[in-house]
């Protein structure tokens, strides 16, 4: 990493020059990141979690793309550099970055601690493809698929000391996104929990909700993740092409949540909740594919919402809680070298359940062109 006199730093990352269509791939790129400023540290990347947001993101699938677009909101790093004033964090702790670096601070949402529905200017400042206002300027963000990276103390987390840092990074962002709703709306022992999707959220929302001891079924597309479903501690299984199963658990769960990360028919999952039954979509960005049918939403008293991410508070809490009942993301490997494969096995769902590069391997990686 290079310093400059002009208060900006290179770092190297890897990402996309534009959307991938046409072949294109993530590359290898030089980025310029500001140095750390007051209440500011300099993070060095250890491992960063591969997102399908990521993904997402880098596609312009939802058409608000910032290129160059390095990605990467599932942060641990070593806290290398603290700036002035810094009193939380101190040099060679090890410490997490999710999905938001920065809010307004000032704004409802931000003051109740839900920086995720900040009300300022633009927003949450997000990890990559996020805007900063500074002078009336604005610029985008660079995530973790990076060597290093500069975060405010307030959006650091603290990673506890039992979990194994080389696999806790998905908890930063597939671990809050499916923790958050589970306490929203206030999953307790004895419900009944549907998880439709078993990837990378839903391996995550199975194991949480088993620990706030809901009595949890997961629900899949694919019968050969049956094993591997009740290996994460489901307590059954439903496969949801298989009409009699699904009519078999009609009107019986309390609480369903959906991590399809594609638009799909909600109506089906519908008809699984009892009365008063909530179920919350955490996956998808975007309309359903038919219709909700609200005579079977009203004749129940059921409610279908939806789920961001969570606060600051609520990723540490996650945290916290993982490292208090052993759950730790079920990962793979990687080198940032294979990540364009990675890439492709995650749209194809060949991954059990989440990738983790070694950020390391950037520091030997091919530089920029």
């Amino acid at each position: 990493m290079d310093t400059t006199t002009s208060g900006t730093m290179t770092a190297k990352g890897y990402g996309a020059t534009g959307d991938l269509i046409g072949g294109k791939k993530l590359v290898p790129m030089d980025i310029e990141r500001s140095t750390p400023q007051a209440g500011e540290v300099l993070i060095e990347v250890l491992y960063c979690g591969v997102c399908h947001s990521d993904i997402h993101q880098v596609a312009n699938d939802w058409k608000n793309t910032i290129y160059p677009c390095v990605p990467g909101h599932e942060i641990i790093g070593k806290v290398t550099v603290a700036g002035s004033g810094v009193t939380k964090f101190s040099v060679g702790d090890i410490v997490g970055v999710g999905c938001m670096i920065d809010s307004c601070r000032h704004c409802q949402p931000c003051q109740q601690g839900e920086e995720q529905f900040c009300q300022g200017p633009h927003g949450a400042t997000f990890t990559y493809n996020g805007y900063l206002v500074p002078d009336e300027s604005k610029y985008n963000t660079f995530g973790g698929y990076s060597t290093h990276i500069v975060v405010s103390e307030d959006f650091v987390l603290t990673i506890p000391a039992s979990l194994d840092i080389a696999k806790a990074s998905p908890i930063l962002c597939a671990g809050v996104t499916t923790y958050s709703p589970l306490r929203h709306w206030n999953v307790k022992a004895g419900d009944k929990v549907g998880v439709v999707g078993i990837g990378g959220l839903g391996h995550m929302a199975v194991m949480l909700a088993k620990a706030m001891g809901a009595n949890v079924v997961a629900i899949t597309t694919k019968e050969v993740k049956r094993k591997a479903a009740m290996a994460l501690g489901a307590d059954a299984v439903i496969v949801s092409e298989n009409e009699s199963e699904m009519k078999a658990h009609e009107v019986t769960f309390d609480f369903i949540l959906v991590t399809i990360p594609t638009s799909f028919d909600v109506n089906p999952y519908i008809n699984l909740l009892k009365w008063r039954g909530n179920l919350v979509t955490v996956g998808l960005l975007g309309p359903y594919k038919a219709p909700t049918n609200n005579m079977e939403v009203a004749m129940k008293g059921r409610s279908v919402g939806g789920s961001l991410i969570g606060g600051v508070a609520e990723t540490q809490e996650v945290l916290n809680f993982c490292a208090a009942h052993g759950i730790l993301p079920h990962v793979e490997m990687i080198d940032i070298k294979d990540i364009n494969e990675a890439f492709k096995k995650v749209k194809d769902e060949e991954v059990r359940f989440r990738y983790v590069i070694d950020m390391a391997s950037l520091k030997g990686a091919p530089s920029a062109e």
